[in-house]
């Protein structure tokens, strides 16, 4: 949608340069993912240091000699730690951006060894793997997901990434939740793409979208006759010649999810009565093709 949105060349331009950007948006995601699992390691990483650096102290303390290292030893950051599929993926996508901005690392640690969760966890010196677990779902969920400068720091990094963020978020969450001790190593290295079909339809929704938009537009036109076209959000252009396109083009996609996923999206990026002015004129178009024998979707339950 966003790259559709920006491209302002017509259907006989050259959209070679957008359709890169597009999967290059795509493939960053996965960056994305492996920075936010790296943190959490680094975040261990940090804590071994603090205790190492306590231990060392000229005036130590008995707390200081003898420290609680339940959270250093916590097992799942360990399993992330010695997960030799991700080193290799950090070393391939380079992700090493807590080395030059270790501040967001002290940042991220400080916040959890401040909160209740950490207070909690901290009152006994052992624990069990599910004990474990809990604790960084929480964390993540509670402490990493919502910080505002770690959402700063990110935005700048990459604008991409802010729209990328509840996805990942939800994946990374998802991971954490059904992981086990007996987990193989790729349970943390999971694929972008579900397979090569899964990629190409994000470029064949493009390219089918930016070469049909004149005759999109016409179908758009005539169901709108009523609105004034400038009072039409932009968004709500883009998201109908989307949707068209797929309903007319892509026989493979249910008619519900598609309606569905673009009512989510209006809902997400566009006016607050996009959606059900979106939802109106997909309605009419469906009963239309269904009526013309336009809509020609294969398999079962793809009405």
């Amino acid at each position: 949608m966003q790259t559709i949105y920006a491209f302002k060349g017509g259907e006989s331009d050259d959209f070679s340069k957008d359709q890169r950007f597009l999967l290059f948006s795509i493939d960053n995601m996965y960056n994305l993912y492996l920075l936010l699992i790296s943190l959490l390691i680094e975040v261990q990483k940090r804590a071994e240091d603090d205790l190492q650096k306590k231990q060392k102290k000229h005036l130590a303390t008995q707390e200081d000699k003898d420290p609680n290292k339940k959270f250093v030893n916590n097992q799942l950051l360990r399993l992330l730690r010695d997960n030799l599929r991700l080193k290799d993926l950090f070393d391939k996508h380079k992700i090493t951006n807590w080395e030059l901005d270790s501040e967001y690392v002290d940042v991220i640690f400080k916040a959890i060894t401040k909160s209740d969760l950490y207070k909690d966890y901290m009152q006994t010196r052992v624990s069990d793997f599910k004990e474990d677990k809990d604790f960084i779902i929480d964390v993540f969920k509670d402490i990493v997901a919502p910080n505002e400068k770690l959402y700063e720091y990110l935005e700048d990094k990459n604008l991409t990434w802010l729209d990328d963020l509840p996805t990942v978020n939800t994946t990374i969450l998802k991971l954490l939740r059904k992981v086990k001790t007996v987990s193989e190593d790729n349970h943390f290295t999971p694929k972008l793409y579900k397979d090569i079909e899964d990629q190409q339809f994000a470029v064949n929704l493009f390219k089918k979208t930016l070469l049909n938009r004149s005759s999109l537009n016409k179908e758009i036109e005539i169901k709108t006759k009523n609105w004034d076209s400038e009072r039409i959000a932009m968004v709500d252009y883009v998201l109908l010649q989307m949707a068209i396109n797929e309903l007319k083009n892509f026989p493979s996609i249910p008619v519900k999810v598609t309606i569905n996923e673009y009512l989510e999206i209006a809902k997400e990026y566009s006016t607050p009565k996009s959606s059900v002015f979106i939802n109106g004129i997909l309605d009419k178009l469906v009963k239309e093709y269904t009526a013309d024998g336009k809509l020609n979707k294969v398999g079962r339950g793809l009405m």
